[in-house]
């Protein structure tokens, strides 16, 4: 989160419900440095909130699949690499504190999701929303940061 933002009132429920569009999905290293996410350079997706606490996300892959992982070096075949190429879950959402806004999963593409609070850090201005949250990749924890601007059609 940035000082800019600390200086901005909280947003409302109200001022967040609406239909988002994502712009970027980035993994972010320990000195704030941001690199490809899961869904790779240009990632589709759209966030809907609505003011009676439900949620929905959809986001995916675009462009040609990512390459697949070097086989061994026995010569044998390689194991397929696992890329992700659509996430998406729906449940409720609910603003707690000045900047965090909780997901509760109720449906998922991912089934270990269903039942989760999926907790993320806000940034609000005006039509850009940017969410933080953090995954466990292989046993140790990813920060992530999506950014989206408000549909207005």
């Amino acid at each position: 989160m940035n000082d800019r933002n600390a200086e901005q009132p909280a947003p409302t429920l109200a001022e967040l419900a609406g239909t988002w569009r994502l712009v970027s999905y980035d993994d972010v290293d320990d000195t704030g440095g941001a690199g490809e996410g899961p869904l790779g350079p240009a990632p589709a997706g759209l966030l809907l909130y609505d003011g009676q606490g439900h949620m929905a996300v959809s986001m995916m892959r675009t462009g040609p699949p990512a390459p697949a992982a070097p086989g061994p070096q026995s010569g044998e075949a390689a194991p397929a690499r696992q890329h992700e190429t659509f996430m998406g879950y729906a449940g409720r959402w609910r603003l707690t504190g000045e900047r965090t806004v909780v997901h509760h999963v109720a449906v998922s593409a991912h089934g270990h999701m269903v039942g989760q609070d999926l907790i993320r850090e806000l940034e609000q201005d005006g039509d850009r929303l940017v969410l933080y949250g953090t995954a466990m990749i292989g046993g140790r924890p990813q920060r992530r940061r999506l950014c989206w601007e408000r549909v207005r059609e």
